[in-house]
Order: structure tokens, then sequence, then C-alpha cells
């Protein structure tokens, strides 16, 4: 089966889903938060699952297609340590850290064996049409 979607990748429906799991803690953080852990939270992890719908739409080079996955790849990362903050701040519990945290390390896996390997994600070259067309 041939993937024609990036939100059909596992990686993109798990950086979703950790997304919006984020967006639902997060309602609860305090107002303090809102313009700082929160909005930070909150547009880190949007940012990979968007960043990855980018790195698709660019998959014709594969430098372009592994820088996007790199930018995806900085974003996850940042998304952890935030939930660290979360946590060590008491805003979420140990468990819903660690279920978070875990799935960011799947995501990051994920991410380096594309980033590793991006040849079966590319679209193949063809020949270029004879100048003048």
């Amino acid at each position: 089966m041939q993937i024609k979607s990036a939100k059909e990748l596992v990686v993109y429906q798990k950086a979703y889903r950790v997304a919006m799991a984020i967006f639902e803690m997060s309602r609860s953080f305090p107002p303090e938060e809102r313009y700082a852990l929160t909005s930070q939270i909150r547009r880190s992890s949007r940012s990979v699952c968007l960043n990855l719908r980018e790195a698709w739409a660019k998959r014709r080079y594969e430098a372009h297609f592994v820088s996007k996955l790199t930018d995806c790849d900085g974003e996850n990362s940042e998304t952890d340590s935030s939930l660290d903050f979360a946590h060590d701040c008491g805003y979420i519990t140990a468990t819903q850290h660690a279920e978070m945290v875990t799935l960011c390390q799947e995501i990051g896996k994920m991410l380096g064996a594309m980033i590793n390997n991006p040849t079966p994600f590319l679209i193949a070259h063809r020949t270029p049409p004879p100048s003048g067309l």
C-alpha cells in the first residue's frame, strides 16, 4: 500500500495524539502560564505535525525533506522539555508525564529513522522534459 498523505504515517498519528493530549492537559494550567508554558507546549507539540506535513510536501528534494524532518525532531524535543516543566511545576501528574514522554521518545525514534533513511519516502525523480516545454 502506497502512502498518499503524511496523515497516514504512524509518526504523524502519534504526534497528533500527543498534541491533542497536551491541549487537553494544558487547559488546566494556571492563567499566569497562558503566554508562557501553555502557549509554548501547545505550539511545539502542534509544530511536529505541521512540519511533518511540510516535509511530506517537499519529499521531491531529499535535502528539503530531511531539513523539515529535523525541524520536527527539534519541536518534539522542545515538547519533551516542556513536559518536564509542566510536571515539575505540578501541572500534570507523573502518569501523564510518563505517557507523553514515552510517546515523544517513540516519535523521536521514528523521525530519526526517517532522517537517516529518507529514500523510501522520496518522490522518484523523473527525467526532465525537453527544454522549451
